[in-house]
């Protein structure tokens, strides 16, 4: 049996080549400009013009500012997606969000007020 090696999510702004593990702990201010994931614990602000990928079993607390956010894992704070935001199934928000284009699926968990804005072109 050969084994598999996991591909490299690829977004609308190109393929994602930082990557914060599941064994990352990490606090305080972060920004960033290439396509980001994260699937360890962050704590403080998170600040970008470009997409933000939190993983299944990520904890972030932190307010998020980003173009686009897709949640896969838990955020306390509230999240700003200038483009979109993407809430998968596993993902949980406790906090506002505030987005131009809104995808929820079956079995998010949110709390919170949700704004709609005009899209960030």
């Amino acid at each position: 049996m050969s084994k598999k090696t996991a591909q490299p999510l690829v977004t609308e702004e190109g393929s994602i080549s930082t990557v914060l593990g599941k064994e990352t702990s990490f606090e305080g201010i972060l920004t960033f400009q290439k396509p980001l994931q994260i699937s360890g614990e962050f704590s403080g602000e998170i600040e970008s013009e470009g997409f933000l990928f939190i993983s299944e079993g990520a904890k972030i607390k932190a307010n998020i500012r980003a173009k686009t956010v897709i949640v896969g894992g838990e955020i306390t704070g509230n999240v700003t997606a200038f483009h979109r935001l993407e809430m998968l199934p596993t993902g949980k928000v406790n906090g506002n969000i505030k987005t131009a284009k809104l995808q929820i699926a079956d079995g998010v968990i949110f709390e919170g007020n949700c704004e709609m804005i005009q899209p960030d072109l």
